[in-house]
């Protein structure tokens, strides 16, 4: 998805706002419209394997983030753009770090964490894993709202609204016309095959750009010891925690938002 800036809005640069593991970029869409409202022009990808993207043909080697960061950095350049902001939850998080330390490095002016950081907890891990590499299927779409609500409920607040839309982005039929969530669950071979990947204490060291990292109150992917430990290291990132969510707070409400928005243009 791209979002133009508004019109009659001063042009402020732009975005790339990138999803999490089993998501989509329609995620994003609550604070693309918003960012785009304020000026700024918001590229929001479905990851290889996700959404509208293509399955890899060769899943061991390509769902790693090493892979990612070289799609990231071929789509921007594609797309023209010098300098730009970064904006990731989780896995796009980790991308952001890999592009931030590496081939982007200098290119990314300010980079937002959303509850994601240079160590995970492994029992997040596993748990994560566990559900997305044997994705259910239910007999309506009604049914996978359900499941959405129960499995994505520390994102925190979402309105009914805000439910279906993930849902219908999210939405996968299958060839028995059951309904799935619209990835290949094949995407979890990232940690068999790379299972070090998430390990990324040396590319957050190199990063030179400034850093928010939003945390997740309850979030048990992000540890507070290991966000603490980003203020102290590396780029110092600005940690933020946000109350009445887990892993990861949805960036759809006025308070998350006006906080992206903030640091994007002056640091928060």
């Amino acid at each position: 998805m791209d979002w133009s800036p508004a019109p009659g809005a001063a042009v402020r640069g732009a975005v790339v706002a990138w999803h999490g593991l089993a998501r989509t970029g329609r995620d994003m869409d609550a604070l693309a419209a918003y960012l785009s409202g304020q000026g700024y022009r918001v590229l929001c990808p479905d990851t290889i394997g996700r959404g509208l993207s293509q399955w890899s043909p060769s899943p061991e080697a390509e769902y790693c983030l090493a892979f990612y960061a070289r799609l990231a950095s071929d789509l921007v350049d594609q797309l023209g753009l010098d300098r730009f902001h970064w904006v990731g939850t989780s896995m796009g998080g980790a991308i952001g770090m890999v592009c931030a330390a590496g081939a982007l490095q200098g290119r990314i002016q300010r980079l937002v964490l959303n509850d994601i950081g240079p160590q995970l907890a492994a029992p997040a891990v596993e748990r994560i894993r566990s559900y997305a590499g044997n994705p259910a299927s239910f007999a309506t779409v009604g049914e996978l709202e359900r499941y959405f609500r129960t499995v994505y409920k520390p994102y925190g607040h979402l309105s009914d609204a805000q439910w279906t839309l993930l849902t219908e982005s999210s939405t996968r039929r299958l060839p028995n016309g059951r309904v799935t969530p619209h990835y290949d669950p094949a995407m979890v071979m990232q940690f068999i095959h790379h299972p070090a990947d998430y390990e990324l204490w040396d590319a957050y060291d190199r990063i030179d750009a400034p850093v928010l990292c939003l945390r997740g109150a309850e979030s048990d992917l992000l540890l507070a010891d290991t966000a603490e430990a980003m203020r102290d290291r590396g780029p110092r990132a600005l940690v933020v925690t946000i109350e009445g969510c887990g892993h990861a707070p949805a960036l759809n409400v006025p308070e998350q938002l006006d906080l992206v928005e903030r640091f994007l243009s002056r640091g928060a």
